[in-house]
């Protein structure tokens, strides 16, 4: 099972990419693990890209493709993957292709799980996040028993800087502006799946694997 999973930031695509690789037995791919694991190791690449992010820059999209194809070589990939955060661009899914084609590989689907933009905003918001064991709760959909603790280690709980609503509706336009040309992308080739995000989160997982299951 190969897939991208698409969704504007707040969609769940988190929460949801975790049921994908369980049911799939597929790894998880975000590009920002893929930077971290590089420049920890001190690979070539992740030198490359480390140079850029120590200057505030976005990695650029040739080098990002790269490290993406690179981590798709993989002994876990074998039997496939899903892929979260990438790409980003229509320049990004048509370099992805023809990397896959040069590895006899191709896409089986693109979950496009859609929310609208006020419920994104509400989500972000609320969101809070344990400082110690980085457990995420919600002030409105999924409160600690304690507000301000978290319920699985006790430790405070904190609203990340960019989930502050100016930050969270610029990330949103961004991904309207860039990434959401992919969805029609992915419509001509037939292969995008729409998601219906805003229902609860285990409905939205069932809906997700059995389509998927489906083909």
């Amino acid at each position: 099972m190969r897939a991208i999973l698409l969704g504007p930031p707040g969609a769940g695509k988190g929460t949801q990419a975790e049921t994908i690789v369980k049911e799939f037995s597929i790894p998880h791919i975000s590009t920002g693990d893929i930077f971290r694991q590089n420049i920890k190791e001190g690979t070539v690449l992740g030198k490359k890209a480390k140079e850029y992010m120590d200057q505030g820059l976005l990695v650029p999209d040739e080098l990002t493709v790269e490290l993406v194809k690179d981590r798709l070589l993989k002994d876990d990939c074998e039997n496939g993957f899903l892929l979260d955060g990438f790409p980003r661009t229509i320049f990004q899914a048509d370099a992805l292709e023809s990397a896959l084609e040069s590895m006899n590989q191709k896409l089986d689907y693109v979950i496009n799980i859609i929310v609208k933009k006020e419920l994104l905003v509400e989500r972000a918001v609320g969101r809070r996040i344990c400082k110690d064991c980085g457990q995420t709760f919600h002030i409105s959909f999924n409160k600690p028993s304690k507000e301000g603790i978290c319920d699985n280690c006790g430790g405070e709980l904190l609203q990340r800087k960019d989930d502050a609503e100016e930050t969270v509706t610029k990330r949103i336009n961004v991904y309207q502006e860039q990434t959401e040309p992919l969805i029609d992308y992915y419509t001509k080739k037939g292969i995008i799946v729409n998601i219906d995000g805003e229902k609860p989160i285990a409905e939205v997982g069932k809906e997700i694997v059995a389509k998927m299951r489906n083909k």
